[in-house]
């Protein structure tokens, strides 16, 4: 008779995988100098590091950057760049994250303490004492809400006359849609009868001139209100308060870092708004690095010989090509990170799916109720299931996009594990019943090895879909190429984005590859030699 060789046990590449997991978390548990850190001159206070945060828009990256520098002769800093909106980054400030990042009065007066109308300062930081937080140093300038439509005179000049005009299309940012300071107390104090449509603020610009809509929020330290030639719409019934940027920190910061807070704080009143047009202009328009324009504001404020206009003049542009953005000197530790989450995520999710699918095979009446959990599971949007996970998880960074990459991998290794182990003829298991293997036995050898090459293919699609998924892991911290994506959004910058986005569909495309390569050594048995 002739014999057949089964293909390996199916704990082999399992095993493997969580070699790999293992491996990958050792790697990302390593110290490793953040996005944005800085080492000073002079030596550091012994108590830690200084973690900074920052919006996911180009001024808020450039005063993280402008506090990283001027702390970081005194401690260590770790620049955690483009959190994402208020929410986010304030759920980071309160579970201990980042210890302080650029932040608005307005903005915590209306939209974090919940005030209905603006309060004083004094009221500010007592309501924020019990929650371990502080608001100081005022930095200079008043980056205040404000609505704009293209230069062309139409008869529109104030927020009022908008009123009469419902066909006007709007696009505004998700984040003012949604903050009562925003749209909906816009809307409520001048009447206004338009359904804004959601855009990205990086993008609303170009929108706003290629006639896609009308009408945009901004904010009055933009550099491209100018380079547009867009007309502002004058607040004449004085909806929107001040918006004066300060430091919103945990108030212990500033007793860890006593030479460092000492250091912010000298920034107190130092940035006129034409300082921060001037910076972001350097960022939007000229194409300079974050980090770039903000140690030469610095090294210009310490020179008074320097002005700052001739510092930040537009002529000539620097923007750097798409391939020194592809291969700069992020690439790699933005791979290692990238790579790091996609396999944790997935020695989770074989580990948890594959036993799953086991239950779901063996226990009918279970069947449809663990897919339809997992698939559940993975209908609900990837930002707001990390937007859940960090008041949840008291954090953010890798373990809430871990866990977000993980629920989304389990219902295809879920649901092939099942199928496959549905799969084995029953004449199969009716022989191995008759050969007197228990049902342990049966399973690790005769079903899991047959339906292995499914198994393979579920766990093959779980992985492409977390390489693409790991993306959303920058807009909390965790890092991968994402943070080149959620950059290049914040500055309309599309080289950027692609420099992002091509290194993940190359990582998918070689994923696929490696599982396909796996598939065939699994799913075409060789005969054994004729006895």
């Amino acid at each position: 008779m002739t014999a057949t060789a089964l293909p390996s046990p199916v704990w082999r590449p399992l095993l493997a995988a969580l070699c790999l997991a293992l491996a990958g978390a050792q790697a990302a548990a390593a110290p490793q100098a953040g996005a944005g850190a800085h080492a000073g001159a002079t030596a550091f206070e012994a108590d830690g590091t200084l973690r900074i945060g920052s919006k996911r828009f180009t001024e808020s990256y450039i005063l993280g950057e402008l506090l990283a520098h001027s702390a970081a002769p005194y401690v260590r800093t770790e620049h955690l760049q483009g959190l994402g909106n208020t929410a986010i980054v304030l759920a980071a400030l309160k579970a201990g994250k980042i210890d302080v990042y650029p932040e608005y009065v307005g903005t915590i007066d209306l939209e974090i303490l919940k005030h209905p109308h603006t309060t004083s300062m004094e009221q500010i930081r007592r309501e924020l004492a019990p929650l371990g937080l502080g608001v100081a140093v005022p930095l200079g300038f008043n980056n205040s809400y404000a609505l704009a439509m293209r230069g062309a005179d139409d008869g529109i000049h104030t927020l009022g006359e908008l009123a009469g005009q419902g066909g006007l299309r709007l696009g505004l940012s998700h984040e003012f849609i949604g903050r009562a300071d925003g749209w909906p107390g816009l809307a409520r104090h001048y009447g206004l009868p338009q359904r804004p449509s959601g855009l990205d603020h990086g993008i609303a610009y170009e929108a706003l001139a290629g006639r896609q809509v009308d009408v945009i929020d901004i904010y009055s330290t933009d550099a491209k209100i100018r380079q547009y030639g867009l007309r502002v719409l004058e607040d004449d019934r004085a909806f929107f308060p001040r918006y004066d940027a300060v430091l919103l920190y945990r108030l212990d910061a500033a007793q860890r870092f006593p030479a460092a807070w000492r250091a912010l704080s000298a920034l107190e009143g130092s940035i006129s708004a034409s300082d921060m047009i001037a910076m972001n202009a350097a960022v939007e328009i000229d194409g300079k690095r974050f980090a770039d324009v903000a140690g030469n504001w610095l090294a210009a404020r310490a020179n008074a010989k320097k002005a700052l206009t001739a510092e930040f003049a537009p002529a000539p542009p620097l923007r750097s090509g798409f391939l020194d953005k592809l291969f700069d000197s992020s690439l790699w530790p933005l791979t290692r990170q990238h790579i790091t989450l996609v396999l944790l995520a997935m020695g989770l999710a074989c580990v948890v799916g594959v036993p799953l699918g086991i239950l779901a095979t063996y226990r009918p009446r279970l069947r449809q109720a663990v897919l339809a959990l997992v698939g559940v599971l993975q209908t609900v949007p990837s930002l707001a299931l990390l937007a859940l996970l960090i008041p949840l998880l008291g954090m953010i960074g890798m373990v809430p996009a871990l866990i977000a990459l993980f629920v989304y991998a389990l219902l295809p290794i879920v649901r092939n594990t099942c199928t496959g182990l549905l799969q084995v003829p029953q004449g199969l298991r009716l022989a191995a019943l008759a050969l007197g293997l228990r049902p342990r036995d049966r399973l690790l050898r005769i079903e899991l090895p047959l339906a292995l090459p499914v198994i393979l293919a579920g766990v093959k699609t779980a992985a492409v879909m977390s390489v693409g998924t790991a993306t959303i892991a920058a807009f909390i911290g965790a890092g991968g190429y994402g943070e080149r994506i959620t950059i290049g959004l914040a500055l309309n910058d599309n080289q950027m984005m692609l420099a992002g986005a091509i290194p993940a569909a190359l990582l998918a495309l070689i994923t696929q590859g490696i599982f396909e390569l796996l598939e065939r050594l699994v799913g075409y048995p060789v005969p054994a030699r004729r006895l």
